[in-house]
């Protein structure tokens, strides 16, 4: 263990930690709509993410920029960010959109057991994989060089960049944005009462399969956001890449307490801290293990996950 090697960069390493952990916030927002209403892990919501990814490089291709492009003027770098930002939502809320129509729609009809939609989930997460790892020759793909990370403020030995803190913040809005969305417009009225009861809502006017759909869009819409910024902080993406992050983000969902949006966001940062936590102390080859032994122990005293589960009743 290196003790010494986590209490010296423990700002460094938290900083870090809390800019990926407000990655796998955003990823699993998507995670626990979707379970919040319909009691389905959505696998295929991870490779709903990678296309998202592909969306935002494919977007900056369009204007020449590659991973060996120079940096552009400030000004024009804001609007390839937000361009690439906005198609990238909206490719993946598209695709997410899509495989719920394609995929589990056609289940739902048929009232088939829950078995089926799992194994359908899988295979959706495959059949995408596969398609773009095909299209792409399997090749990993660099990110052109938009945001420089620099200091923007030193505590310490602690240094704070820019991306770290646009990272946070986007997360804080989007999560807020959300929260409110779900308690306080009709729409977000309609995917409660959902949630709690389908058929009671079905009963006064609420038209599920429409709600359905508009919480799939929403996940796709935050998988594509978690994308780019995923892309800035990492660098590359491949056709896999949504898997191992995937499966960080599901355990988020499930830490913070499934179908509970602020719990998505807690959980998330707890993962994303002691996976930085764990590499000092063990070792990068043991940041996966670190992040589920962390989320075994939880559970074995609260069973729902640190805010438990929410979506269903009046708040979120």
């Amino acid at each position: 263990m290196h003790f010494d090697d986590l209490a010296h960069n423990w700002g460094p390493l938290t900083a870090s930690g809390l800019a990926q952990g407000a990655i796998y916030a955003l990823f699993a927002l998507g995670y626990t709509l979707v379970y919040g209403v319909l009691r389905l892990i959505n696998f295929a919501h991870s490779e709903v993410f990678m296309v998202g990814s592909y969306a935002a490089l494919i977007t900056w291709g369009f204007f020449g920029l590659d991973e060996n492009s120079a940096t552009p003027p400030a000004t024009e770098v804001i609007g390839y960010v937000v361009l690439g930002v906005l198609v990238a939502a909206a490719i993946s809320g598209i695709t997410a959109l899509v495989v719920e129509l394609v995929a589990y729609r056609p289940l739902r009809r048929h009232n088939a057991p829950p078995l089926a939609f799992l194994i359908t989930a899988i295979g959706a997460s495959l059949v995408i994989s596969e398609a773009v790892g095909v299209a792409t020759h399997r090749n990993q793909r660099g990110v052109p060089p938009l945001i420089q990370p620099a200091d923007a403020f030193t505590i310490g030995n602690t240094h704070v960049t820019n991306l770290e803190i646009l990272i946070i913040l986007l997360t804080l809005v989007m999560m807020v944005g959300l929260d409110r969305f779900i308690n306080r417009t009709r729409l977000g009225r309609g995917i409660r009462a959902v949630a709690q009861s389908p058929d009671t809502a079905a009963l006064m006017g609420v038209n599920k399969d429409r709600v359905i759909s508009l919480v799939f869009l929403i996940g796709g819409l935050m998988a594509g956001i978690a994308a780019v910024m995923y892309l800035f902080k990492i660098g590359t993406t491949r056709y896999d890449a949504g898997f191992s992050l995937g499966i960080a983000a599901f355990t988020a969902a499930v830490l913070g307490g499934i179908g509970n949006l602020r719990g998505a966001v807690v959980g998330g940062i707890i993962i994303g801290l002691f996976e930085n936590y764990g590499s000092a102390l063990f070792g990068s080859n043991y940041r996966n293990v670190v992040t589920f032994v962390v989320l075994i122990v939880i559970l074995m005293f609260r069973p729902s996950g640190i805010l438990g589960e929410a979506l269903g009743r009046a708040r979120a």
